[in-house]
């Protein structure tokens, strides 16, 4: 990985263009071929930034740019789409490269506990204007794993797994049952939420009247998931 330090300026061409004036900011060029454009703020996003596949080119300046101050054009250009971003560089404050070698990965701790345990605090990820009414809701076959409260008066009950799949549906289904006799409960509601939910479990939600909701662990923890978002 290589830190620059730099008075520059930046133009993004492409699918949009983009214009950052000359101040000075650290440009992150990763092994990957990326390329990254950072001030002192902002936290962890860049101001802007090319994604691999793409190759960075070191240009000399034209006459104009010389006498202007330019010092050398960046120029990094997507392999796919063509986009570019050029970074004129007037004046380099620090330059260093570094091995960072293979990173191991973030290593998730999230398990079915934690998902619940988050979702129960975080209510609005299943709808607007939802209460708890409790964790682990006893049953007769077993406890369910949120119970919620609309702004109706009706009742929504949440099975929450990390992956979700035909078994998980089926639990939900059988709780729905049991939990729709009662008429201090009824109308019932189910919603299957998960990190990630197969196909199938899909099909089968939909068939019985199940919601099914992705859970973006991370964002609920406030962990960024690492995907980049121009502007």
């Amino acid at each position: 990985m290589r830190l620059v330090i730099a008075r520059c300026s930046v133009d993004y061409t492409g699918r949009l263009t983009a214009h950052l004036p000359l101040a000075t900011r650290l440009l992150v060029h990763k092994g990957d071929g990326s390329l990254l454009v950072h001030s002192d703020g902002g936290s962890y996003k860049p101001l802007n930034w090319m994604s691999p596949p793409c190759r960075l080119d070191v240009e000399e300046p034209d006459a104009d740019s010389a006498a202007a101050g330019v010092q050398e054009y960046w120029r990094v250009t997507h392999a796919k789409t063509g986009d570019a971003l050029l970074v004129r560089i007037y004046e380099v404050l620090h330059d260093s490269s570094h091995e960072l070698g293979i990173d191991p990965g973030l290593q998730k701790d999230g398990v079915e506990a934690d998902l619940q345990r988050l979702l129960a605090e975080q209510v609005e990820v299943i709808g607007d204007d939802l209460t708890l009414v409790r964790r682990e809701f006893p049953t007769a076959i077993g406890p369910v794993d949120l119970l919620l409260r609309d702004p109706a008066g009706g009742t929504i009950a949440v099975e929450v797994k990390r992956r979700g799949d035909i078994d998980g549906v089926e639990q939900l289904t059988r709780y729905l049952e049991l939990l729709d006799r009662d008429p201090h409960l009824s109308p019932v509601s189910g919603v299957f939420a998960a990190q990630e939910i197969k196909p199938q479990a899909k099909v089968l939600a939909a068939d019985r009247g199940i919601r099914c909701v992705t859970l973006d662990y991370e964002g609920m923890k406030g962990v960024d998931s690492g995907h980049l978002r121009l502007f």
